[in-house]
């Protein structure tokens, strides 16, 4: 017969260790999107201008985000920045997905065809006009498959910053692991939270590209 010591109060802290997750993963997401947008739009538009920030975010690529939350981390205790694990946390991986993000942007930009944008210009429309209403919802289309991938990376992404002492849904895992030993249990739990959580935010980008796609 199978008997189990893990509670309905575990499964609370694990679902608070999601809420975590989550709220992580929003403001990661919220801050690597506009600086992404930001960025790429640079890279695009002034390629030879931007070559330095192109160097900078290839760092932020190639470090492995393990390395970037502990040597931020360190800097912060160094510096004597007052701000909490979980604002180390949101920067870090804003910075990371900002990284990304921009060459998702830069690729979306670019896939415009630029015949496209000599028509629009020869229509009367301003470098700003052209900018707002034809290469910018075309590179959003091109763009937002690569986006929400990079959303759901990131939300995996966040089980890193238990290193830095953050409680969310890996270490509240963790947690009850060593307290009940039954890891089996537990890690299946949790990732079935972590299927969740990613088959709702994909459900929810599929619907939104349908729409666009009913509204062509």
């Amino acid at each position: 017969m199978f008997t189990t010591s893990f509670s309905i109060n575990d499964l609370l802290f694990l679902l608070n260790g999601a809420w975590v997750t989550l709220q992580l993963t929003f403001w990661s997401i919220i801050l690597g999107t506009v600086a992404g947008l930001l960025f790429g739009l640079l890279r695009a538009l002034m390629p030879r201008a931007s070559l330095p920030l192109a160097w900078v975010l290839d760092v932020f690529r190639s470090v492995p985000l393990l390395i970037q939350f502990v040597l931020f981390n360190s800097l912060k205790s160094i510096v004597g920045l007052n701000i909490s694990a979980f604002s180390v946390g949101c920067i870090v991986l804003g910075v990371y997905a900002a990284a990304y993000f921009t060459e998702i942007v830069r690729s979306g930009v670019l896939s415009v065809p630029y015949t496209l944008r000599r028509a629009s210009r020869s229509l009367g429309l301003s470098y700003l006009q052209d900018l707002r209403w034809i290469v910018l919802p075309m590179a959003t289309r091109v763009a937002f498959p690569g986006w929400l991938n990079l959303v759901l990376s990131v939300m995996k992404d966040t089980a890193l910053v238990m290193w830095i002492g953050i409680v969310e849904l890996l270490r509240a895992s963790q947690t009850i692991v060593t307290r009940i030993q039954e890891p089996l249990l537990v890690l299946c739990v949790a990732g079935l939270i972590y299927y969740v959580m990613s088959l709702v935010v994909a459900r929810l980008g599929a619907r939104l590209e349908r729409r666009w796609q009913e509204n062509d």
